[in-house]
């Protein structure tokens, strides 16, 4: 049993005879560590007659795996994008699920990668002073050239035709593209959500040996899920400190020492981000007796109090 979960190579051993008769079977079953690929042996006993025995190999013994030495699940063979053998839940072995949840982390994927770009590019050009842009966390407090409604009703068009193309192309694979006003221009050779469209791959990124495409697209997805924590990540820090992720790692190169995460459950923290967060609706002389009563601050930080105010003020 070690050398075969060592190896994760064995997919079953079964011994078997070609005079069986009354014969009893015997099988047991163990699951590897994660609820990963199980290992059956059946052990066929029989008065008399030859034995054969036949082994099952699986897929590459080298291919990574997310714990080395594991065994992956049955389902998950290698021939996807950015698998490591990882489903403690067992969420794909089911094989519509399967198909369903690879195009759900795929588009995830994308819209994360643009979202951490759309975060961390402009906070970081305004901090250096070459943009002026507001805040990515309140961006939705900002003026446009138009009211918030008609955006919501002009994101809903443009997005839902977007998705209803993806759909589309779940459904009847290749349609996304192929132009919808002439069939004539169209991709040949792509999968389900390769490229993404018929101007999406304007390099030839998409064509080549399928070596080439399965590393561009597993770099794809390990690029896609570390934004999506990327994004998940700013959110949380910006919510909890009051400060974006670039102005939390300039403050933290500053001083080393203090402007740590560490730093961030401190009771003056806590002070910081009471008042912050209600600073720009009241005056700053109310400011100071209000969050003394709605704010629980220790008395030895209420000294800090008005300087705090005066400061988010400022900013």
């Amino acid at each position: 049993m070690a050398s075969a979960c060592a190896s994760s190579a064995i997919a079953a051993v079964a011994f078997s005879s070609p005079r069986q008769k009354n014969g009893s079977i015997v099988g047991a079953t163990k699951a590897n560590f994660f609820g990963g690929r199980k290992l059956r042996v059946s052990k066929v006993t029989s008065p008399s007659g030859k034995r054969s025995v036949a082994v099952c190999a699986a897929a590459d013994p080298d291919r990574p795996l997310w714990f080395p030495g594991s065994t992956p699940p049955e389902w998950l063979d290698g021939s996807l994008p950015g698998d490591f053998g990882f489903d403690p839940l067992g969420l794909a072995s089911d094989p519509e699920s399967l198909k369903w949840n690879t195009q759900a982390e795929l588009v995830h994927c994308r819209w994360a990668m643009l979202g951490a770009a759309g975060i961390f590019i402009p906070e970081f050009l305004t901090k250096i002073g070459i943009l002026n842009t507001p805040s990515w966390y309140t961006a939705g407090e900002q003026e446009y050239f138009t009211d918030t409604t008609t955006l919501f009703v002009v994101e809903l068009i443009l997005i839902g035709w977007a998705e209803g193309r993806r759909w589309a192309d779940i459904l009847k694979p290749g349609s996304v593209n192929t132009d919808p006003i002439f069939p004539n221009n169209k991709l040949t050779g792509t999968d389900v959500g390769y490229p993404g469209g018929l101007w999406f791959d304007p390099l030839g990124w998409g064509t080549g040996s399928p070596q080439k495409l399965k590393e561009l697209r597993t770099k794809e997805i390990k690029n896609g899920r570390l934004a999506m924590l990327a994004v998940m990540g700013a959110w949380f820090q910006h919510i909890y400190t009051g400060t974006g992720p670039i102005d939390n790692l300039f403050a933290h190169l500053a001083d080393p020492g203090h402007a740590t995460i560490f730093a961030s459950f401190s009771p003056k923290q806590q002070l910081r981000l009471c008042a912050s967060a209600f600073i720009r609706e009241i005056p700053v002389n109310d400011g100071a007796a209000f969050f003394r009563s709605s704010c629980v601050i220790p008395a030895k930080e209420t000294r800090d109090l008005n300087n705090t105010i005066f400061l988010d003020q400022s900013q």
